[in-house]
């Protein structure tokens, strides 16, 4: 068995093994919202309920480890000490993965990942209407645990008002966790769905994704391509330029001889066929012939 303390290891190191070794983990899918009123969303895995009467959750942004920066997210509670918790099931997890990426402040994440602002009752940050529970919540307490990269700030949220989607619930009003279909995060790119055991997702792309809201408007607004395949095709920093596109297509050409005459409709079919086998960048080509 291998032995250390954690001070004879660097942090980004801990960090990882700490990250693989307690998991999967739930996720805090957070919103907020700073004092001028400018939404963020961000996903949260050091997260858990800790608490039924009064009914309270902690969530966890931790300072980041290569530059000790803080998130938005932080800020956010701290100015307004409100925050909606949004579960994360199986059918955004793209999305939720794209709105991780660092975008600058006044950058709407729910635009970014394609997901719908829906108003809250008691809190003023919205709540991602495609997730099938939410948790508007009130800030107690914000707890900082260190001033390095790396140290967790533990937000301490109070459940104000509690949303569940029908479609999750028993008849006798439980919720059903088949139905429920979570995601829970695990170490480097690895995600467990509860239904299904581990998967993994591509980290961000580091240049920062175009994001649902920057694709043509067909794509976008597409009724064959999913949430998590708008996900997928959001985490791209550059489209394809047309030499590109004109290669695919002429590669292609054999098995899709009409490709650049096919309707949106056919060409979205194939498309999520090819983001099933996480084949974005054909995928986007075929889109844009």
């Amino acid at each position: 068995m291998t032995s250390f303390e954690p001070k004879d290891i660097s942090v980004p190191i801990l960090h990882g093994l700490l990250l693989s070794a307690v998991a999967p983990r739930p996720i805090a899918f957070a919103s907020t919202m700073d004092k001028d009123g400018h939404p963020n969303l961000s996903p949260f895995s050091f997260f858990n309920v800790f608490s039924a009467n009064p009914p309270i959750m902690i969530f966890s942004p931790a300072r980041r480890v290569r530059d000790n920066t803080t998130k938005h997210t932080l800020e956010n509670a701290e100015q307004t000490k409100e925050v909606v918790i949004n579960v994360v099931n199986y059918d955004i997890v793209h999305q939720m993965s794209l709105s991780s990426s660092e975008y600058p402040e006044d950058v709407n994440e729910f635009e970014k990942s394609g997901l719908t602002m829906l108003a809250s009752d008691l809190v003023k940050p919205y709540r991602v209407a495609e997730s099938p529970v939410q948790f508007e919540c009130r800030v107690n307490d914000i707890i900082k645990l260190g001033n390095e990269g790396g140290a967790g700030n533990l937000i301490i949220c109070e459940v104000l008002k509690m949303h569940i989607s029908e479609d999750v619930l028993n008849d006798d009003g439980s919720i059903n966790q088949e139905k429920l279909d979570l995601v829970a995060r695990a170490g480097a790119s690895y995600y467990n769905r509860a239904s299904k055991g581990f998967f993994e997702i591509p980290k961000p792309t580091r240049d920062l994704g175009l994001g649902v809201d920057a694709m043509p408007e067909h794509v976008k607004n597409s009724m064959i391509l999913t949430g998590n395949d708008l996900g997928m095709l959001g985490n791209v920093a550059t489209l394809p330029n047309s030499k590109e596109i004109d290669i695919f297509v002429k590669d292609v050409s054999e098995r899709y001889p009409d490709i650049r005459a096919m309707s949106h409709r056919d060409k979205h079919k194939i498309a999520h066929n090819y983001l099933s086998f996480g084949d974005v960048e054909s995928a986007w080509k075929l889109l844009l012939s």
